[in-house]
């Protein structure tokens, strides 16, 4: 089995599985229409294999699926944002500068 990335709406948190394990998740807070991403964290023995980033798209794909606004408080999230500008857009217009975005 490969990669899986979940929402977990019970955990406030998307978490990314491989081979059934659990190895990370990226923490949100919702509230109406918009989504404040708040803690990412992927497990010390997964590191470099680009699971956090493959968790931050997944993530971020799910709140544009859903037409929510992004507030990137997560400095990977924001940080990945930022290296991946067709995802800008997700953060309101007024809150980009707030974010360095």
């Amino acid at each position: 089995m490969g990669t899986l990335v979940a929402d977990n709406p019970d955990q406030s948190r998307f978490e990314i599985f491989e081979a059934e394990e659990r190895v990370g998740f990226a923490e949100y807070h919702r509230f109406k229409d918009e989504i404040a991403f708040i803690h990412t964290e992927i497990d010390p023995r997964f590191e470099g294999r680009g699971l956090a980033g493959k968790l931050a798209r997944a993530a971020l794909d799910s709140a544009r699926e859903q037409g929510l606004a992004v507030l990137p408080f997560c400095p990977y999230i924001r940080g990945w944002i930022s290296k991946h500008p067709d995802y800008v857009d997700l953060v309101p217009d007024g809150q980009r500068a707030r974010f360095g975005l």
